[in-house]
């Protein structure tokens, strides 16, 4: 399954596709596929294979053998994820199939694909290849600003500092990445003065992690996600990975660690989300790498976050309040996923997710799983940005980088933390995108809220997910409905054509029904967090007793369709 579509991939050169087929020519690999599949066994039904008195690994093992002789065929067990959950896999058949086979067994509560998600990057904008002529850009971090001009999508987070600065809770939050860069002086860990936690590795596969560790351990930085020719055309690549795949190394999670927490005030670089006040820690937990990362991976690494047990991982010494996930994939909210997701909740943990950036398409998994905040891409004038994905799944908006020019500097990109290495990480390195790079992408939208999210639980600490999201939805301010310099027409729900293949839905107006209750204001959030004793379980549309308003929709007209816009 993969999160962007080819059409958004970086255009590849005939020099590069002959490499490619010389590579392969040399390899000639032919390998049997193999299906991946996360299985809940039932409680009742599952101590029939389990003898009396096993270990977990020995639990594993029995219900992953009773299933094979039911089913008469071969089943081999996998990685844990929870209580009677694990991945399994089988070959000679597709994951589709084993899942089926196996939700027949008496045994099994539920079994689903154990999918191949991708971090939430940017699509092939204009002025995204190009990067940037000098450092810049020129509008600096607008999107933490006071709405002001043009720009009407900033999140206005400074009263937000103020509000915070009287108050001493700290709070977890925890970015389920491609891991983070250490060395970065803007990142630095809390033992050395910033704001960063150890954090844990969950990438099991070994071509994934491309470290000298793989399998799950305590090191979660970043060894670079980079892809050739030759890993495509490699025996070790088993998941799946194409010419679409060959990029350099995106420092993915370093970029969505420094717009929560980068270090701020420290006359360096930039300003992190949750401010000055040393409130919040980042809790950096890899799941992602070469390629993407198995669910079988971000399942168990979503529950270690949130201070649940995993099989075989100790237990996390620092429980995130908060998890952003700046990845997904197509489809919708498996079983697997909506079970993770409640058990987080019920833990008091706020689960943030991106949209997706297919160009107006349905939101990704697992922003579009009941519990999870999911969160759209905006243009600095308010408008939807044209590849975020949108639908009734999301529950606020917020800035996602745009360029607006298609020459020159690009001018609102969102600028944060990254590496200058292409591949392998250049050490102590003060790299920042604005100057390397354009990042824009619904990636960046969804940190924003979280760093929003762990401000409000730093001011009341008792809020429950349920309350965050209310609390932000009644705060959001009314998207806007006029602004731009061309015709724009008026969100709608992800759209088919006459094939079943989606419709791409570029910039247009953001309507409640498609964007969310609004654009994010991370002041008023945090104030209301802080003043509101009414129980927080209002359901959105209208900031009530601070006079904010919601578009209950909008209708405006057409993009251009000769334009490529962000």
């Amino acid at each position: 399954m993969r999160f962007l579509p080819s059409n958004l991939r970086p255009v590849r050169t005939l020099a590069s596709a002959l490499s490619l087929l010389l590579a392969i020519s040399g390899a000639a690999i032919a390998q049997e596929p193999t299906a991946r599949v996360i299985v809940k066994f039932k409680a009742d039904a599952s101590a029939v294979d389990v003898p009396a008195n096993a270990s977990l690994a020995e639990q594993q093992a029995s219900r992953v053998q009773g299933v094979s002789r039911r089913l008469g065929m071969s089943v081999r067990t996998g990685v844990g994820i929870a209580d009677r959950m694990q991945a399994v896999t089988a070959t000679g058949l597709s994951s589709q199939q084993l899942a089926a086979r196996l939700s027949q067994d008496s045994a099994v509560e539920y079994a689903v694909p154990d999918e191949l998600r991708h971090r939430s990057a940017a699509p092939n904008d204009p002025r995204y290849a190009a990067g940037l002529a000098a450092p810049g850009p020129a509008a600096g971090q607008w999107y933490l600003r006071a709405p002001a001009g043009a720009v009407q999508s900033s999140i206005n987070v400074e009263g937000a500092w103020t509000t915070v600065a009287s108050t001493s809770g700290i709070v977890v939050v925890a970015v389920l990445d491609t891991g983070i860069r250490f060395d970065h002086p803007d990142l630095k860990r809390v033992a050395d003065g910033g704001n960063v936690l150890d954090g844990y590795d969950f990438v099991t596969n070994a071509f994934i992690a491309n470290d000298t560790t793989p399998g799950r351990d305590s090191d979660a930085s970043d060894p670079g996600d980079w892809v050739t020719a030759a890993d495509v055309a490699s025996a070790a690549n088993t998941i799946g990975c194409t010419t679409a795949d060959i990029e350099n190394s995106s420092w993915h999670g370093t970029q969505t660690a420094g717009l929560i927490g980068a270090i701020t005030n420290n006359a360096l670089g930039m300003a992190g989300v949750t401010g000055p006040g040393r409130n919040v820690r980042v809790l950096p937990v890899r799941v992602l790498g070469k390629c993407g990362g198995f669910d079988s991976d971000i399942i168990p690494a979503m529950r270690w976050a949130a201070g649940l047990s995993v099989p075989g991982v100790p237990t996390n010494p620092t429980p995130a309040r908060v998890i952003n996930l700046s990845l997904g994939g197509s489809g919708a909210c498996s079983a697997a996923y909506q079970y993770a997701v409640r058990e987080i909740n019920q833990a008091g943990v706020v689960v943030v997710a991106s949209a997706g950036n297919t160009s107006g398409h349905a939101v990704s998994v697992p922003a579009n799983c009941t519990g999870v905040i999911g969160v759209a891409g905006l243009r600095h004038v308010g408008s939807k940005v044209g590849f975020s994905d949108l639908g009734p799944e999301i529950a606020i908006s917020a800035p996602g980088g745009n360029c607006v020019n298609l020459t020159g500097d690009c001018l609102y990109p969102m600028l944060t933390t990254t590496n200058a290495g292409t591949t392998t990480p250049t050490p102590l390195n003060e790299a920042y995108t604005d100057a390397t790079d354009v990042t824009i992408g619904t990636s960046f939208s969804s940190p924003l809220v979280a760093g929003t999210a762990a401000l409000m639980l730093a001011v009341k600490p008792s809020l429950t997910p349920d309350d965050v999201r209310s609390l932000l939805r009644r705060t959001a301010r009314v998207f806007p409905t006029t602004g731009d310099d061309i015709d724009v027409p008026s969100c709608r729900a992800p759209m088919f054509d006459s094939a079943g293949q989606p419709i791409d839905q570029l910039e247009c107006y953001c309507t409640t029904a498609t964007c969310g209750a609004g654009m994010l204001d991370a002041s008023a959030a945090v104030a209301l967090a802080q003043s509101d004793t009414s129980g927080n379980k209002g359901s959105g549309g209208g900031a009530l007793g601070f006079g904010w308003l919601l578009a209950l929709g909008v209708a405006i007209r057409v993009v251009a369709a000769t334009r490529a816009r962000t």
